[in-house]
């Protein structure tokens, strides 16, 4: 059986909330692996911004076609407003960033129908599965 983590890293679009220009962040460096294990990465910034050549939007209802993954680089206190927008957009999956916490919300997206995984960051995931 095929666990909720490999399911949601066989996803292809990839929303990443919090991701922007700074290359000090992880979330930048995440980005950047999640594209070169072939996944299309949406930045999802305030700011807007374009982020490893991919147009970047300033909230998750602004993206003009289907998300799979909402992954969040986000403080624990400001995420339930990004999983609840997970949810209305039609994401498939949500994922929680290592730090990031926040088990009402996770509760919510199951209860939707999401997979989703708290606490953990696909770039070890991808390195324990050694692909």
């Amino acid at each position: 059986m095929i666990n909720e983590i490999d399911q949601i890293l066989a996803l292809k679009t990839w929303a990443v909330v919090g991701l922007s220009t700074n290359e000090n962040r992880p979330a930048f460096g995440v980005a950047a692996l999640l594209k070169s294990k072939g996944h299309r990465v949406v930045p999802v910034h305030p700011k807007g911004e374009s982020v490893h050549y991919e147009t970047g939007y300033k909230s998750l209802k602004e993206i003009p076609f289907p998300v799979d993954v909402v992954d969040c680089f986000v403080n624990s206190d400001l995420v339930g407003a990004v999983i609840d927008e997970a949810i209305e957009i039609g994401a498939k999956a949500l994922w929680l960033q290592l730090g990031v916490v926040d088990e009402d919300g996770l509760a919510r997206a199951k209860a939707a129908g999401l997979l989703a995984v708290m606490n953990r960051c696909p770039a070890i995931e991808y390195g324990k599965r050694g692909n």
